[in-house]
């Protein structure tokens, strides 16, 4: 007896997909104008960090992201973040206190640096003398994890810390900036291994969750389509019969 598919009308299943797919295609929309608003942001930012100074982008407010530019020179104050890793291997990421032209000073994360083979070793940290420039994104201070003990020498340079808040690094330099400048790569002046992770909220992670949100629609819509078409036989076309 052969077989044939026809359509049968299911209400229920119409209504799940009436509802669920204008949210789905929705969600998606929205995603994509998320997108367009951090490049275009990330467009004036960077606009910005390449004809303003120093000063300048700090008196517009130090978002995290943001591109800046600083002209200046490093100081011999530089914490070592402790338990930084890089392809299983122990390091610190460097952070040095830099002083502007113009401005306040700033912490800047130049990068990771192993770590000696003993725990009672530093690795050798030095800073290109004299004026540099120096590009970065701004980021957030590295806050303390639970439980973490302050291993921070309170004499001489470099210092291990597990985390460095701004109150601590105000100890040292109260007039520091609000937040750090994480070098944007290895061959900035003073950089160490500076191949920091993407933006995790950049433009393309926008897109990634638009594609997702339009896949979804249309994976409901072939699927409501699927399971629309019941298998008849030929002499038993109707499903109700």
């Amino acid at each position: 007896m052969s077989e044939r598919r026809h359509w049968h009308f299911d209400w229920r299943l119409l209504l799940f997909a009436g509802l669920f797919l204008p949210l789905l295609i929705s969600l998606g929309v929205w995603q994509l104008g998320r997108a367009e608003e951090k490049q275009q942001q990330l467009q004036q930012w960077q606009q910005q960090a390449n004809n303003l100074s120093w000063l300048q982008q700090e008196s517009r407010g130090l978002s995290e992201g943001r591109p800046v530019t600083l002209q200046g020179r490093y100081s011999d104050m530089t914490w070592l973040l402790d338990n930084r890793t890089r392809d299983g291997i122990p390091g610190y990421e460097v952070l040095t206190v830099f002083h502007p032209t113009e401005g306040r000073p700033v912490v800047v994360n130049r990068g990771w640096i192993q770590a000696p083979r003993t725990r009672s070793e530093l690795p050798a940290v030095s800073s290109p003398p004299g004026t540099v420039s120096i590009a970065g994104r701004v980021a957030a201070f590295p806050e303390p994890p639970v439980l973490a003990s302050d291993e921070a020498r309170t004499e001489g340079w470099p210092r291990r810390v597990q985390a460095l808040p701004p109150a601590l690094a105000a100890q040292q330099e109260p007039e520091l900036a609000t937040a750090v400048v994480r070098l944007s790569d290895p061959d900035q002046p003073g950089a160490y291994r500076a191949d920091w992770a993407p933006d995790l909220m950049g433009p393309q992670t926008h897109y990634g969750y638009a594609f997702q949100w339009f896949s979804l629609a249309a994976a409901l819509v072939i699927l409501t389509v699927v399971a629309s078409y019941r298998k008849t036989g030929a002499n038993n076309d109707n499903d109700n019969g």
